[in-house]
């Protein structure tokens, strides 16, 4: 829920920050050709994981000269190679950069291009509100979508979605129904979070995440979980669910591999700047959904690994390390009422 998101304190650990300034160009030089005359032509025997490889040096070579590049000649580039020739020039640099690293890497060993997980799960819920967001507001799920992302053939494969009736604030403001565009008869005539969350885990089920395949929770930015999600179990008086106890929070992830700075990774930025427009009804929660998960694909096309990098622990937010195993989210089971 975008707006909402934007209100939030400023305290997000391990941010993207700003990338360093492009070198001048050197008057005269010629760009836009990559092959191996350009880095030498260097074959290598060693062994592929050690960066004292020749391979990296032509790698690193390669990515002096698609610095250097005008954005005209990077289109052209790309589509030679035919790839994706949307969005701005850092991102079209990243892009080509990558395919370059991959097919030099591939020349010396087979890469394994399988995803950390077989399915991402991507979640945005839409939440009671009212204008201006004042602190002392308690925000409830109203809305609960999934939008199941197959990351081998890339492709979104089955959405649900759900309306959820409010408890503490059962009547919508007016800035709220506006804003999402959920009604006041929508939620009166939905069910509780309690069924609705058992009616999502069924649905996980039944698609065998997390017994016949791996999975990960996604989201954009890291407030569905830690702040919606856990303030409404205990509105229900239930336990936090395991399954979304980590997650992959995509601004991180955009920031990170595009290596922008973090005013740059709300929703409509990443989109426009990957050469996509929003689809749908903004702040609805299935359509915010749905156009996270497009980001999901380019980047995944892009050479991203996508890979949890938040969690939740004793009720707070923990960044999790790229360096820790990797782990998929457990098969989801319902959670325990609290005492």
């Amino acid at each position: 829920m975008e707006e909402q998101k934007e209100n939030r304190p400023h305290a997000a650990p391990n941010e993207a920050s700003a990338p360093p300034a492009a070198a001048a160009r050197p008057p005269g030089k010629q760009h836009g050709r990559i092959s191996d005359q350009e880095t030498n032509g260097k074959k290598s025997t060693a062994n592929p994981n050690d960066f004292s490889d020749p391979v990296y040096k032509e790698i690193a070579m390669t990515n002096g000269y698609i610095n250097r590049m005008t954005r005209e000649e990077l289109r052209s580039k790309l589509a030679e190679f035919k790839l994706e020739t949307r969005g701005v020039k850092d991102v079209l640099k990243k892009r080509l950069k990558n395919y370059y690293k991959k097919q030099k890497l591939m020349q010396k060993e087979p890469i394994n291009r399988d995803s950390c997980y077989d399915y991402i799960c991507v979640v945005d819920f839409e939440a009671t509100c009212e204008e201006g967001n004042p602190p002392e507001f308690v925000h409830e799920i109203i809305e609960f979508p999934v939008v199941l992302l197959n990351t081998h053939t890339l492709e979104i494969e089955d959405t649900f979605q759900q309306y959820v009736k409010p408890e503490i604030n059962p009547k919508l403001s007016d800035f709220c129904i506006s804003l999402t565009g959920i009604t006041q008869d929508v939620v009166d005539k939905a069910e509780t979070f309690t069924q609705v969350l058992q009616n999502v885990i069924e649905w996980m089920r039944q698609r065998e995440l997390g017994t016949k395949y791996s999975y990960s929770m996604l989201t954009d930015g890291s407030w569905d979980m830690s702040k919606f999600l856990n303030t409404q179990c205990r509105i229900s008086r239930i336990k936090y669910p395991s399954f979304a106890k980590r997650w992959i929070n995509i601004r991180k992830s955009y920031g990170n591999f595009y290596k922008v700075p973090r005013n740059q990774t709300k929703l409509t930025m990443m989109l426009e700047n990957l050469g996509m427009n929003y689809d749908g009804r903004p702040h609805s929660g299935l359509d915010d959904s749905k156009n996270i998960a497009r980001i999901a694909i380019r980047m995944l096309q892009d050479g991203c690994e996508l890979r949890v990098n938040e969690r939740m622990h004793a009720g707070q937010l923990m960044t999790v390390s790229s360096l820790a195993p990797l782990e998929g989210a457990p098969a989801p089971q319902m959670p325990r009422y609290r005492n």
